[in-house]
């Protein structure tokens, strides 16, 4: 089996590339990332396809500030421009296609033509379902949603249709989709890895309790619900750590909550959050909507029990009760109840940290998903 795999980006496919490699199974890596960047994931030089001025191209009008950007049918063009540019370098030889939804769609219909089976990665709920529910949740604080450009939108969608698969990373997501009438024969479902040589404990250096949340602080990711519940325990000697980039759209609850114990950790490279993992006692990820926060085996790896939401794909592979606790979306109640008893019970707490240690470094390296997502392409 030869596998091409498509990303205008990067997101998990350089750690799927390398899985294939590892196989000999991997045909062609085509990204925008440069040949340099991508050959630190060990991917050999000769797989790789660079298309890699789109990425600078892209990244320059995403500094600008908004008011400079102008249209966003600009961020349509890049997707088409990346998808004629991977439909014009694909020739035969492989036996499966592996795009990314929204990005890849006349390049999905050439790989046809060249005899190969299709397969579109989505790693977040369904278009539909994605847009209905961030469009309530904005709606709940008097903001207004940006919706995908109708572009983006329908190639997202039209790709379902026509790819012969579709590789979602949770049962969340797995859930919008056959809401959505998508035949679950048609779904692959395989939760994401982690890495193990850079997530791992380190000393933690005083005994504050903390929670820490690691992501974008945005109405997506719940940061509102977990200010507030935060914010209404009032726990003496305890912080909230909240690592990631400010959106606008949460800042009024930042000034709303603010006091000391709330610490802004601004963004930091991913080989240095394991030290922000470690620092602290408990994860929270209090998410409306995310297909697999990724961010959920890299705690687990660094020792933290977790709190989720239904809508993270922490189900996947947090353990309910001995790696964490499961909440619902929007439950304020529930994730103060939650922290409350791992703040009063550290044994509880330290040992269900050493499970989910223990549950990461068994079932969630990126080579047990390698295993898994090579043996559903062989079905394919």
């Amino acid at each position: 089996m030869k596998v091409t795999v498509s990303v205008c980006g990067r997101f998990h496919a350089f750690n799927l590339a390398q899985q294939l490699q590892k196989k000999g199974n991997l045909h062609q890596l085509i990204s925008t990332y440069p040949t340099f960047a991508i050959t630190k994931f060990g991917i050999d030089r000769k797989f790789i396809h660079s298309i890699w001025h789109l990425e600078v191209l892209s990244r320059t009008w995403y500094r600008l500030p908004s008011r400079l950007r102008g249209d966003r049918n600009l961020h349509l063009w890049f997707l088409e421009e990346f998808d004629r540019s991977v439909t014009k370098c694909l020739s035969p030889g492989f036996d499966l296609f592996v795009g990314w939804s929204g990005s890849n769609f006349w390049s999905l219909h050439r790989a046809k033509e060249l005899g190969a089976r299709t397969v579109i990665e989505r790693g977040s709920s369904h278009m539909r379902y994605q847009t209905k529910i961030l469009e309530e949740e904005y709606e709940r604080w008097g903001l207004k949603f940006t919706e995908t450009h109708p572009g983006i939108y329908d190639r997202e969608i039209k790709s379902y249709d026509d790819a012969d698969r579709i590789v979602i990373p949770s049962l969340f997501a797995k859930r919008t989709f056959l809401e959505q009438g998508i035949p679950e024969s048609k779904l692959i479902h395989v939760p994401y890895g982690t890495s193990l040589e850079e997530f791992y404990p380190v000393s933690k250096e005083d005994n504050i309790f903390r929670i820490i949340h690691c992501g974008s602080l945005s109405l997506r990711k719940g940061v509102q619900y977990l200010l507030q519940a935060f914010h209404e325990l009032n726990l003496p000697n305890a912080e909230l750590w909240l690592v990631g980039s400010i959106t606008p759209e949460i800042e009024p609850f930042l000034k709303k909550y603010h006091n000391q114990q709330i610490i802004l950790k601004g963004t930091h490279p991913q080989n240095q959050l394991r030290w922000f993992y470690s620092q602290c006692s408990v994860f929270c990820l209090a998410s409306i909507e995310d297909g697999f926060g990724m961010v959920i085996p890299q705690a687990m790896a660094c020792g933290l029990p977790i709190i989720h939401t239904t809508n993270t794909g922490g189900e996947d592979i947090v353990r309910d009760g001995i790696d964490g606790f499961c909440v619902p979306i929007r439950d304020v109640e529930a994730l103060k109840e939650k922290i409350l008893f791992l703040y009063e019970n550290s044994e509880k707490r330290y040992e269900m940290g050493i499970n989910a240690l223990e549950q990461a470094r068994k079932s969630l390296s990126w080579d047990e998903y390698g295993d898994k997502i090579a043996n559903a392409y062989l079905q394919v």
